[in-house]
């Protein structure tokens, strides 16, 4: 047999091994595992409600999820590098009282469709400062933001509310595409697209990965580690920017308290989504998976009927559970294997 003969022989040997490995890879990967859980809950809302099943039902549960399912792209991002931020309840907050406030004063539906993604881009440029400039933690400076930012909502608003948006100003958070499909629904799809071949096929991602894993190493690897980052509270204020508009849209009307709370849905939901909370892995599809899975989740609770204070706690619960079910498990196995191993 020549050299060319055997080439050819290991190659078809190694081909098929590729393909094992690559069919083991996603059979225990956390993905499918999302898909199963995504399925059942499916399952078990057919069986809780018989109106869930009606395409008008379905359409109007991804209200639930889509907003705040834009924010979670980017936030993957933050967090796959180290970074966390814990202000965007609040940007969505600052974003849609400004809005409101150029309502009041005659502005058109063109310019709150630029003011809204504007002031959450600048918001997100002040996180990114305070992080990568001032170097202050990124948790403690946003906490302080999350604060300052709503606070400023508060001190313009009061307890009183902006309204008379134009009506078409409506479409971006009430309309419908085709039939039952909602432009946020077309929204989140196209986000969605972008932030998966953002982090997995550019070397952008691929900078986002090892500034996770190791920020010094990247750092002397070449990659610019402080301005990565300040893209990524960029990108991270940006689309709270345009939740805010999309929620304003779809409540016709801004309030100080408006998407209060949303920070802990948004961070569950991306550590629900497989992504490591100290950084450094972590996937988009799983970030949609668990988008899906969240929705279906509060819809089935609206369905019946179940007190929000409910899906406060579900949702507290989950995020303590996805966090530390792992960290339980790897103890446990350690545990097991030193028991054996004497």
């Amino acid at each position: 047999m020549n050299s060319e003969t055997q080439s050819v022989s290991a190659a078809s040997q190694s081909y098929p091994d590729r393909l094992q490995s690559k069919l083991r890879r996603v059979l225990v990967s956390w993905e499918l595992l999302l898909l199963c859980v995504a399925v059942f809950i499916f399952w078990l809302n057919t069986q809780a409600s018989p109106y869930f099943l009606d395409p008008w039902n379905l359409s109007d549960a991804t209200f639930n999820f889509t907003e705040k399912a834009l924010i979670a792209f980017a936030m993957a991002l933050l967090i796959i590098s180290g970074e966390i931020d814990l202000s965007v309840a609040s940007i969505i907050a600052l974003s849609s009282t400004a809005m409101g406030y150029a309502v009041s004063i005659g502005m058109g539906t063109t310019e709150l469709l630029i003011i809204g993604p504007l002031v959450g881009l600048a918001c997100g440029a002040f996180n990114g400062l305070l992080v990568t400039r001032f170097g202050l933690p990124s948790i403690v400076a946003t906490i302080g933001t999350m604060s300052l930012f709503r606070g400023i909502s508060y001190i313009i608003l009061g307890d009183k509310a902006y309204s008379g948006y134009p009506s078409d100003f409506a479409f971006f958070g009430q309309g419908y595409v085709y039939w039952v499909i909602t432009f946020e629904v077309v929204l989140f799809a196209v986000f969605a697209i972008i932030y998966t071949l953002l982090l997995h096929r550019t070397s952008f991602g691929r900078s986002v990965f090892a500034i996770g894993n190791n920020p010094t190493a990247a750092l002397f690897s070449g990659i610019r580690v402080n301005r990565i980052k300040f893209i990524l509270f960029l990108l991270t204020g940006l689309m709270a920017g345009i939740a805010a508009v999309c929620l304003t849209s779809r409540l016709g009307s801004t309030r100080p308290s408006i998407a209060l709370g949303w920070e802990l849905e948004i961070v569950t939901m991306v550590v629900l989504g497989g992504v490591n909370i100290l950084g450094g892995s972590g996937s988009i599809p799983g970030v949609v998976l668990a988008a899906f899975i969240m929705g279906l989740v509060t819809f089935g609770f609206g369905l019946l009927n179940v007190p929000g204070i409910v899906m406060s706690i579900f949702i507290g619960l989950l995020l303590i559970g996805v966090i530390g079910l792992p960290r339980v498990w790897t103890k446990g196995l350690h545990f097991w294997k030193s028991i054996v191993s004497r």
